[in-house]
């Protein structure tokens, strides 16, 4: 028995449920760790720590030695190095090994050994001897597989699998799972499978093809039958539709068109008032300018006459305040000459008094003078007044004389302040009543000059609403063309449309009649000739209209081409064609064909879906 028969043993007869615990790592001479060193019971979960330098790393290298690593993965460059003082020429003994125990479902006890001597490997399981690959199967079968680095994770590998490709993890999943080795199989025996697969599938699909053929040749028998009868039965149909739109369309024109006169007959009527209005509005326009400068005229006169009010209102006030002291002084005046009248009164009445005693005293001095006078004529001799009576006489006659002439004094010069107080007043009350007359002519050219302006801003007004008034009507005459042309253009558009949709409707009648006429001929082959099968396009329908486009894509201009079973059954085709005068047509004869084989295995490609990670 071979060495790989023996592992294929070990491999398939080990229990597969066994839990496998790494409880002690001894070491003798093993790099840094001279002599013999234990190190253990390991946990489940165990941290080694310590300086730079005390051994770690080596720790590491011992347990990837005994699980089988290369040298190259133990930073040495032979085996020899790693026995403790090979590093600097002095090694300390011939040999070292490392052992590993492992706890077998916390009951028994498996040890692995690997030891250097003499520059080679010995391996030992249990301390039996082995070969390398029983001992490394017997490791993959606990879980431990060195070339899948399944059970030691070095410093940068998570980073370095992380910078793996898909295609890369893959491929480092399958090693570690170990389906790497069964690749060669894996695909030699995938390969028969899927040839295998193809011949019972091209079987399959091509009894499934034929017996689906017969069928659906029947069935597109009738559904031609049927397709060409409704085909007849809707083209009339879309004919009749269309002469019937196209009856109301031009109806709908013809009415357009009426309306469309009568509108441009109202069109230009409205020009017509437009053009008016515009002329009045011109007039009024010309009436506003000139009621404009009018009113701005007036207004300049106002305000002038304003500024000339402002101007005399000085004096005017200067006036008002002068005729109120007038008044005042009029009325004192009055009063006074109220007053002077009552003492001329009194003097006129002294006077009188005075005058009557005056007269008393003259009458009394001449009826004593007459009296005297009879007394000396009766007594015959002259009777002469005594000295005192004439004396008294004289002064009381002079004072009577000076007071009168004090009293007429006095009087006069009353009667001239009385006369000059009436002139004074008499000329002041001119002078207000001509102030009253100026203030009263200027109010009312005020009162007219706002009459005007208000008359001339009414009238403004009155010609703004009339323009507003036209610009309105003509906007919505404007509007009313407008909404008139629009509509016009839509029923021609409309006209358009049913004009494209009738010659459509016609291509698809000499299209259909076309193709009518087609089938007719392929009709008469298959009954003048046997080997006529169909058109090329009747026979090729793929089996979802997704790939319609494909056919046609591939067919191209065969896609009307007629079938038939070989080059003498076209010629007679042709020759028919000849003597019945009519058109050209394609023949493909099956025997003259040069057809390649189909792959298969393209019939059962699947979607690939690809995504892209940025």
């Amino acid at each position: 028995m071979t060495e790989e028969e023996v592992a294929a043993e070990a491999s398939t007869s080990a229990p597969k449920d066994d839990v496998y615990f790494l409880q002690y790592i001894e070491m003798e001479n093993f790099k840094s760790y001279r002599g013999h060193v234990i190190v253990g019971p390991l946990k489940k979960f165990t941290a080694v720590i310590g300086p730079n330098g005390s051994g770690k790393s080596n720790f590491m290298d011992a347990i990837s030695f005994v699980m089988g690593e290369k040298t190259s993965s133990l930073r040495v460059k032979r085996l020899n190095d790693l026995i403790h003082g090979s590093s600097i020429g002095k090694p300390v003994s011939r040999s070292c090994y490392v052992t590993a125990k492992f706890l077998i479902n916390d009951e028994k006890q498996m040890d692995f050994q690997r030891a250097v001597i003499g520059g080679s490997s010995e391996y030992r399981i249990n301390g039996e001897n082995v070969s390398s690959s029983v001992y490394l199967c017997t490791l993959e079968k606990m879980g431990i597989n060195v070339k899948a680095k399944n059970f030691l994770v070095f410093q940068g590998a998570v980073e370095n699998i992380a910078m793996k490709t898909p295609k890369e993890r893959t491929a480092l999943f399958e090693e570690i799972s170990g389906s790497g080795l069964l690749k060669e199989d894996y695909n030699r025996l995938k390969q028969e499978m899927n040839l295998a697969e193809e011949e019972t599938q091209f079987t399959y699909q091509k009894k499934k093809g034929m017996a689906a053929e017969r069928k659906e040749a029947k069935h597109e028998k009738m559904e031609a039958e049927r397709y060409a009868r409704l085909k007849n039965e809707y083209n009339e149909k879309q004919v009749e539709y269309q002469l019937f739109r196209l009856f109301h369309v031009e109806n709908d024109i013809k009415k357009l068109n009426h309306d469309l006169e009568s509108k441009q007959q109202d069109v230009k009527a409205v020009e017509v008032r437009k053009e008016q209005a515009d002329e009045v509005l011109r007039e009024k326009k010309k009436d506003a300018g000139k009621f404009s400068r009018d009113l701005a005229k007036i207004e300049q006169e106002i305000r002038e006459f304003e500024t000339q009010m402002n101007k005399k209102r000085p004096l005017y006030i200067k006036a008002k305040e002068k005729v109120a002291h007038c008044q005042k002084k009029l009325a004192s005046l009055q009063k006074t000459l109220e007053t002077a009248r009552e003492a001329d009164n009194a003097h006129q009445q002294d006077i009188r008094k005075l005058e009557k005693q005056l007269a008393d005293v003259e009458a009394l001095k001449k009826r004593y003078e007459d009296d005297l006078e009879n007394e000396s004529q009766r007594r015959g001799k002259s009777v002469t007044m005594e000295e005192g009576l004439v004396q008294e006489y004289d002064r009381l006659k002079q004072q009577a004389e000076a007071t009168a002439t004090q009293y007429r004094s006095q009087l006069d010069s009353v009667n001239r302040e009385q006369k000059s107080d009436q002139d004074m007043l008499d000329g002041e009350a001119n002078r207000k009543a001509s102030v009253e007359e100026s203030l009263k002519k200027l109010t009312l050219q005020r009162e007219e000059a706002v009459k005007r302006r208000d008359k001339l801003m009414d009238h403004i007004k009155s010609s703004q609403a009339a323009l507003e008034e036209q610009n309105r009507i003509k906007d919505e005459l404007r509007r009313d063309v407008g909404c008139s042309k629009e509509k016009i253009a839509e029923k021609q558009r409309e006209l358009e449309n049913v004009r494209d949709q009738l010659g459509d409707a016609k291509s698809d009648k000499h299209e259909d009649a076309h193709r009518k006429k087609k089938q007719q001929v392929v009709e008469l082959f298959k009954k003048q000739v046997p080997g006529v099968y169909d058109r090329m396009i009747n026979m090729c329908q793929p089996t979802h209209k997704r790939y319609n486009v494909a056919v046609t894509k591939v067919l191209g201009k065969y896609m009307e081409a007629i079938i038939v079973d070989t080059e003498k059954t076209a010629r007679h085709c042709i020759q028919i064609l000849k003597e019945e005068m009519l058109e050209v047509e394609t023949f493909l004869p099956l025997d003259y064909l040069q057809v390649k084989p189909l792959k298969e295995r393209l019939r059962y490609l699947k979607y690939i879906s690809f995504f892209l990670f940025f």
